[in-house]
């Protein structure tokens, strides 16, 4: 019985001694104390160390000097701790309160930037993975927010990396929606497969994935006996894009789900498509009109941390190293 209250008093001594040493709040007394603090935890990657302070120094001295900018601090500490929803909500509580603030810009930047990245989970982080086939609605509300930025700011410091994440978002959406068309498409949709289709040219002008959605608005208006609308998009497909992968060598166009309409399996049946081996493949000429999508969405993910609301200068290349043992080492 000793023996185990001494143990229990030597543990309780340990957990204190270990707690004192700790960099948190506890131990400091004024604005100027949790607000170096918190810098020192941002600057070692401590986020919710950093997080913990923040919030103390705006808890404790709402008003005082340093609370607008610990706000904005915690809005990246928030995100660097993969807490984004809590960085998108703390963004929008500083544009409500300050919405005449200097810095105000960075809260809008980093509400795409929140959305932008918020669909990503440990896999897609560090994984190749084709996002395009994922739930779209984060990228909308990316997209939507870094259009409010700009729109609001456009000479800001963060308009060209919102605007090179714009483009990015809306090549993504694009091909989002080709992929619905071709699903559409091998269940013999072909009504709804040829308003994704043109839903993509009308609003995706610039967008890799045009050339597809003319495709598919091609071969859907021709299974659905609208001859003269599958004319006019073919038309426009092969004087913009004659090297499509759907025209063969002699300029003419594959109907590639034509001649496999009526020619399904019992399985198939059964299964309702989704064993049916003659599915076509569907129009996917990223290769061709998009050859650098990978590079570039490689790229784009790679950069999604943001700058410090404390400076405009970008963080450092993370090396292999760093990569290999998530952030770990190097």
């Amino acid at each position: 019985m000793r023996a185990r209250l001494i143990l229990i008093v030597a543990s309780v001594i340990f957990l204190a001694a270990c707690s004192s040493q700790e960099d948190t709040g506890p131990k400091y007394t004024t604005e100027k104390d949790f607000y170096e603090a918190a810098q020192r935890q941002l600057d070692s990657s401590q986020w919710e160390i950093a997080i913990d302070n923040l919030q103390a120094l705006e808890a404790n001295f709402p008003f005082g000097t340093y609370a607008e900018q610990a706000q904005l601090e915690l809005i990246y500490a928030y995100y660097r701790n993969f807490e984004h929803e809590a960085s998108s909500a703390a963004a929008d509580r500083f544009i409500r309160l300050h919405p005449q603030h200097r810095n105000v810009d960075y809260a809008y930047y980093m509400k795409g930037l929140s959305s932008f990245t918020e669909g990503s989970g440990m896999f897609e982080r560090f994984l190749p993975t084709d996002l395009t086939k994922r739930d779209p609605g984060a990228a909308r509300q990316s997209f939507a927010h870094f259009s409010q930025l700009l729109a609001r700011f456009p000479n800001s410091q963060y308009a060209p990396d919102a605007r090179k994440r714009m483009i990015y978002l809306r090549n993504l959406l694009a091909r989002y929606e080709i992929h619905v068309a071709n699903y559409y498409m091998k269940r013999g949709a072909f009504v709804a497969a040829a308003n994704r289709g043109r839903y993509v040219v009308e609003n995706f002008q610039q967008a890799p994935a045009v050339p597809d959605a003319l495709a598919v608005m091609v071969q859907s208006y021709h299974s659905l006996h609208m001859e003269e609308l599958s004319a006019n998009a073919l038309k426009t497909l092969k004087a913009n894009y004659p090297n499509h992968p759907a025209f063969d060598k002699d300029g003419n166009f594959n109907y590639q789900h034509s001649s496999r309409l009526g020619d399904r399996s019992w399985v198939s049946y059964a299964t309702f498509g989704l064993f049916d081996k003659k599915d076509p493949p569907g129009f996917d000429s990223r290769e061709l009109y998009n050859p650098e999508y990978l590079k570039n969405d490689q790229a784009v993910r790679s950069t999604s941390e943001p700058v410090n609301s404390n400076t405009s200068e970008p963080e450092e290349e993370r090396s292999w190293l760093s990569w290999l043992t998530f952030g770990l080492l190097g």
